[in-house]
């Protein structure tokens, strides 16, 4: 299937510090792309990949798993190390979790973790149901475009394919077990009014990863999908400020004119 308009992935070659972005369950890397852009601006080699079965219609995702859309993000991030001496990774919501998962698993080879709304489990009914109704029901209303901005939409499905979340449960519950690896200097960033995932999820980040290197900040006038809400700009600014102290002199102050627009999309 062609991928939907707006949802291609984005990569931009840049200099010596790497940052990998990784995206929403059912969403694409068209809630990203700008965090993507302003960090290319500021000179940083980025990767915004399109997981599997995202991006083109939930028929597809439902024939994926949490193993595709890790293991695309792994790949990403191990040609970022091949390109990049310093690389960081950040992620939205499940990207939160794939993000953190990276740093768990890779271990020095990531220098910093930076989250937004990170997702950490299945809450509700839906954490008990999942494993029979999937089999009777193939899908649920969508979760995507959860801003308080108005006029501004996320590109993502209006369905959640049931198999896929079932996958994405029993991802929670291992990435869970895993957030003690985490040691990294990390940088969360949530919204108090997120009506996707709970502020428990980000607490829960952060009673159980190790890192000592801690930054929490509230996005008081966004939604869920904080980086295209108010807020937006601030996450910017705050993990540009957070790479820039990590990997000092690898980070432009001040972005060259027109040089966002240099990003290239992949895909098709």
């Amino acid at each position: 299937m062609p991928v939907l308009p707006g949802a291609e992935p984005f990569r931009h070659e840049g200099g010596e510090a790497g940052v990998l972005l990784c995206h929403g369950f059912t969403g694409s890397p068209q809630s990203l792309r700008p965090w993507a852009e302003h960090l290319a601006e500021r000179g940083l080699t980025v990767s915004l990949p399109l997981l599997p079965g995202h991006g083109t219609r939930w028929e597809d995702m439902q024939l994926t798993g949490w193993q595709d859309w890790y293991a695309e993000v792994d790949r990403e991030l191990r040609l970022l190390r091949e390109r990049c001496a310093r690389v960081f990774v950040a992620g939205m919501s499940m990207g939160g979790a794939l993000a953190l998962r990276l740093a768990a698993r890779h271990g020095d080879a990531v220098r910093g973790v930076v989250v937004v709304n990170p997702a950490n489990r299945m809450h509700g009914v839906a954490q008990h149901a999942l494993p029979v109704v999937r089999h009777f029901v193939r899908t649920t209303r969508g979760i995507a475009s959860d801003i308080a901005k108005p006029a501004t939409a996320e590109l993502g499905y209006d369905k959640v394919p049931l198999h896929a979340a079932h996958s994405l449960r029993s991802f929670f519950r291992l990435v869970d077990g895993e957030l003690p690896q985490v040691t990294q200097p990390l940088l969360l960033l949530r919204s108090p009014q997120d009506h996707v995932v709970p502020p428990a999820d980000s607490a829960r980040v952060l009673s159980r990863v190790s890192s000592t290197d801690v930054t929490e900040i509230l996005l008081e006038q966004s939604y869920h999908v904080a980086t295209l809400d108010y807020d937006a700009d601030r996450i910017f600014a705050e993990s540009t400020a957070f790479i820039s102290r990590l990997a000092p002199g690898l980070v432009k102050e001040e972005p060259e004119p027109g040089l966002g627009k240099e990003g290239t999309t992949a895909g098709g």
